[in-house]
């Protein structure tokens, strides 16, 4: 490893440790606010009756992670942002930035009107109406951005095959729209428990951080160390038994944010093994509908999401936790290991 990405790396990891040091310290007073505003978690009506107890909890402790990571980055790179090199990579830094704020405000609308009204957020039509825009926009200005620190953009990176392959603009902007909103519902899907979500997230960002270092991509490395400890910061309020919950507010600005990063490398092909938790929850709920159709009301789990039929099974919730993030962790790592094949 040469002298300069030594240095990379070290200044990524020192961001992501201000960062959750920042977070953490803001943490506290953040927790507070929401409480005196009445911010609370709203529990559904079909929802399980044994976290009953979580209800009134603050929401919309998203804002823990999307603020310090939106302000830390823009920080990190304002002199690349003022004075961007020939590239135009440090400027690319601001696709996961917009992405971010975007998918957050979204979640954000829905949190407020959710506690405001007591009732089910902002229709499911409007909401997803709305990340398809936003996906859209990212998708069509990383499709437009080819050689300006986007890794294969317009085309699909064959991992262990080691090869691309072109496609069209028109298609690729939809796969990316697809990825995006699948992703950021997958992670909105997940955050069901105490730690849950921002664990197999950080874990995620952390590979893609690796990914992209060895793409030589250093604005995305620190981008997703500083992801990594806004992560761990809120974990500090969300471990069980949680103080804040992320709500939509950062379940869906998660979930965007790293379908994004993954394109940018050019390995969102690995995405389904690094986010493995995310992506085998969405489809635990896929089927579980399927199924009930095709039956005509029989389950296939005990509960959908699958982290609620483990329960079921008899997990304690810090098990499921627990037992998930290590196997989010695996996967991981297993992804980093194919994105070095070539």
């Amino acid at each position: 490893m040469s002298s300069a990405t030594s240095n990379a790396v070290s200044l990524a990891l020192t961001f992501g440790a201000v960062t959750f040091l920042l977070a953490v310290i803001w943490g506290a007073p953040l927790v507070e606010v929401l409480r005196r505003l009445k911010v609370g978690m709203k529990l559904h009506v079909d929802g399980p009756n044994w976290h009953s107890g979580k209800a009134g909890t603050p929401t919309m402790g998203g804002l823990l992670i999307v603020i310090p990571a939106f302000l830390i980055t823009l920080m990190a790179n304002f002199v690349n942002l003022i004075r961007p090199n020939s590239a135009g990579t440090g400027v690319s830094i601001l696709v996961p930035l917009f992405v971010l704020v975007g998918f957050a405000v979204v979640g954000a609308v829905d949190d407020l009107v959710k506690v405001r009204t007591q009732g089910e957020g902002i229709s499911a039509r409007a909401k997803l109406l709305a990340q398809i825009v936003l996906a859209t926009i990212t998708a069509g200005i990383v499709a437009l951005a080819r050689g300006s620190g986007f890794q294969y953009a317009n085309e699909i990176f064959l991992p262990i095959l080691g090869f691309s392959v072109a496609v069209s603009p028109i298609i690729y902007i939809l796969l990316m729209v697809f990825v995006i909103v699948g992703m950021s519902n997958a992670v909105n899907l997940t955050d069901g428990m105490d730690g849950l979500a921002g664990t197999v997230t950080a874990s995620a960002f952390a590979a893609y951080g690796l990914i992209a270092l060895l793409q030589g991509q250093i604005f995305l490395v620190q981008f997703c160390f500083i992801m990594v400890g806004a992560c761990f910061a809120f974990l500090w309020y969300n471990a069980f038994p949680a103080q804040m919950i992320m709500g939509d507010t950062g379940a869906l600005a998660l979930g965007a944010t790293l379908a994004t990063v993954a394109f940018m490398t050019g390995q969102w092909l690995l995405l389904p093994i690094i986010a493995i938790v995310p992506v085998v929850e969405t489809i635990s709920v896929i089927l579980q509908v399927a199924y009930a159709r095709w039956t005509e009301g029989e389950k296939l789990f005990l509960r959908a999401p699958v982290h609620f039929h483990f329960e079921l099974v008899g997990w304690s919730e810090t098990q499921v936790v627990q037992r998930f993030f290590l196997t989010a962790i695996l996967a991981a790592m297993i992804g980093v290991a194919l994105a070095l094949l070539r």
